[in-house]
């Protein structure tokens, strides 16, 4: 008996070479600690860190770790922060609007094409994601610049006598910039949900006597509006945080929230109050996901 041996517990045969139960028992222990433990290592501990920052205070630059409010109901009571908080949030809905828009019209038109084209156009569309993104702002800022290409292009065409600075410096660039730099990720989401549209539908609506408009507007728009959902969701939450944008061509009018939990840690160093606007700002992101998720359980439901 050279290949089996009996385990000395008496718990039956045991194949040579096999590992114990011991052994496979601290492998389990290893991966479930590998599974449960980095996501709590790397995401909830630093979050874990900012939340507890957000109650401790800031006195002559040395950081008092007593728990108290004083952070949030100094967000509260300041207008200034809550008149900016308020307005990024309508940036950011603005800039998830547009390229929600934009994104379907692309991603729809892209899944309209047959053969090797469509997933080459596709490629095209969301090849910006693999651009460095300090290298997208300034190819923006070339373009909205006041002597940039749409300023060129206006004056050229006759549309503006002069440059202007409409588009440099301003929300409105930053909104622009947003938009443009976003909006690949809304139209990767919503291409897969056209994707996912089984052509047998479309041909069972023209069967019926659905006209392509009543097709679109009955079939492939319910069916493909959790992808919408999750592309626009994408940009908003990527809009409400991004504060290197809004530095870079919003100037001094471009002010949002993110550069202001930037000033916080990065110039005024008063980082619990920095780390109270940003669980502000985390909070309202799980909110808006939570509003998402309904919204789209009840259109997967009908």
């Amino acid at each position: 008996m050279t290949d089996l041996s009996l385990a000395a517990s008496g718990a039956g045969p045991m194949i040579a070479g096999a590992p114990s139960p011991h052994r496979r028992q601290l492998r389990r222990i290893a991966l479930r600690l590998a599974v449960y433990g980095l996501p709590v290592l790397l995401i909830l501990v630093p979050l874990a860190t900012f939340l507890v920052y957000s109650f401790w205070t800031t006195v002559d630059g040395q950081v008092v770790q007593t728990f108290t409010l004083a952070n949030y109901i100094d967000f509260l009571a300041k207008p200034v922060y809550r008149g900016v908080f308020i307005g990024t949030l309508w940036l950011a809905s603005i800039v998830a609007a547009t390229s929600l828009i934009f994104g379907y019209i692309i991603a729809y038109l892209v899944w309209r094409l047959e053969g090797r084209l469509r997933y080459l156009l596709l490629l095209l569309s969301v090849i910006p994601l693999a651009m460095n993104y300090i290298v997208k702002i300034y190819a923006m800022r070339n373009i909205l610049g006041y002597n940039g290409f749409l300023n060129w292009l206006l004056v050229h065409t006759g549309i503006l006598d002069t440059p202007s600075k409409l588009f440099i410096f301003n929300q409105t660039a930053v909104m622009i910039t947003m938009a443009v730099i976003y909006l690949p990720y809304a139209i990767l989401p919503i291409f897969l949900s056209l994707e996912r549209i089984s052509p047998s539908l479309l041909a069972a609506s023209a069967d019926l006597g659905g006209r392509p408009g009543q097709t679109f507007r009955n079939v492939v728009l319910p069916l493909s509006l959790p992808g919408s959902i999750v592309g626009a969701l994408f940009v908003m939450v990527l809009a409400l945080g991004d504060y290197l944008t809004p530095q870079m061509v919003g100037g001094n009018q471009g002010f949002t929230f993110g550069r202001a939990i930037w000033s916080q840690f990065g110039m005024a160093f008063n980082w619990p109050f920095g780390a109270a606007l940003a669980v502000v700002l985390l909070l309202s992101v799980v909110l808006i996901i939570l509003v998402a998720a309904a919204i789209s359980r009840h259109a997967r439901v009908k």
